[in-house]
């Protein structure tokens, strides 16, 4: 059974940090390149961050130079370290596993940013 648990979220003052864990389970994970998602109430879901299973890292406009995507093979977890997090970050964070047509999605993790 293929399992995908995020972790780290939480409330947190614009400005503050926090870092986002994904666990993978049943299956191969140094395979699949991994993404962050997160959606926003009301807004459609945004792809926030990619590291394929070469190392390669790509970020949305929006959050670069903030969060770092990282990915650790032996642990099957990718993480995103978010720092300088604005209001407008505020959303629920899912992890994503892609190779070819399969993909796999966590069940998400809020992160609300707000004084």
């Amino acid at each position: 059974q293929v399992q995908l648990v995020e972790s780290g979220g939480g409330l947190v003052q614009p400005g503050g940090s926090l870092r986002l864990s994904c666990a993978a389970s049943g299956i191969i994970f140094s395979v699949y390149h991994m993404n962050w998602y997160r959606q926003a109430p009301g807004k459609q879901r945004e792809l926030v961050a990619v590291i394929t299973r070469g190392n390669i890292t790509d970020y949305t406009e929006s959050v670069k130079g903030r969060f770092t995507i990282s990915r650790d093979n032996a642990k099957n977890t990718v993480y995103l370290q978010m720092n300088s997090l604005k209001p407008e970050d505020t959303a629920a964070y899912y992890c994503n596993a892609a190779y070819r047509a399969t993909i796999y999605w966590g069940q998400g993790t809020q992160v609300t940013v707000s004084s």
